[in-house]
């Protein structure tokens, strides 16, 4: 009579052990997946609808639905766009990418974000200071929402849309050679006028938040 062969016990363990870790990640990278909610997806959408048909001269000649079709097979920038508009930035199609075939989103609240003020412009800045550090900055919120600060090219495009920061300002996206000598930009609308100016990047104010933009 033959025996039957078992298995080593330490090689169905650790079988067993390999099988639950590998569910453990996969329930965790679903779990982690940057995904609305079809309500909140439904909300975004129709809010985002509206701000682009009552400021058509954004987007002169662009149609919605194309742009819906483009937000609907992208779960992760309707996410971003989410947090753009949780954050108080009013995000708006202020272009289109032929080429690549992308719509462009600004922030196009009238005033500098209500939900990102009080920031430094980058995490290297906000570690600098001794005290009083503020809860953030501007480049790490940024990458966390899955989206770009404005350059400076980009926020003057953006100001000749409307008139925007009149009484507040915004972190511009800063060349590496201003940033290394401890450098940041922001720019504002003052007199009539779109200015740039510069601070130390470990800075933060209350009425200074940060226009990103998203490529859809």
């Amino acid at each position: 009579m033959s025996k039957a062969r078992i298995g080593h016990p330490a090689t169905a363990v650790s079988r067993g052990a390999k099988t639950t870790q590998k569910r453990a990640a996969v329930k965790l990278a679903n779990s982690s997946k940057k995904e609305l909610p079809l309500q909140q997806r439904e909300e975004l959408l129709k809010a985002l609808k509206t701000r682009f048909e009552k400021n058509m001269n954004r987007h002169q000649s662009l149609d919605w639905a194309k742009v819906q079709a483009r937000l609907e097979a992208t779960a992760e920038k309707l996410w971003s766009l989410n947090e753009m508009e949780r954050t108080g930035g009013q995000p708006d199609v202020v272009g289109h990418d032929k080429m690549m075939g992308e719509y462009i989103f600004f922030d196009c609240c009238p005033e500098s974000p209500s939900g990102r003020r009080s920031v430094c412009y980058d995490h290297e800045g906000q570690e600098s200071r001794k005290e009083h550090k503020p809860q953030g900055n501007a480049v790490d919120m940024a990458a966390t929402m899955g989206i770009e600060l404005l350059s400076e090219e980009e926020y003057r495009e953006l100001q000749k849309l409307r008139v925007f920061d009149m009484k507040t300002s915004s972190w511009v996206k800063t060349p590496a050679d201003i940033r290394k000598l401890g450098g940041a930009l922001f720019g504002d609308r003052r007199y009539g006028q779109v200015f740039v100016y510069h601070n130390g990047a470990q800075s933060y104010y209350g009425a200074r938040a940060f226009r990103g933009s998203l490529r859809v």
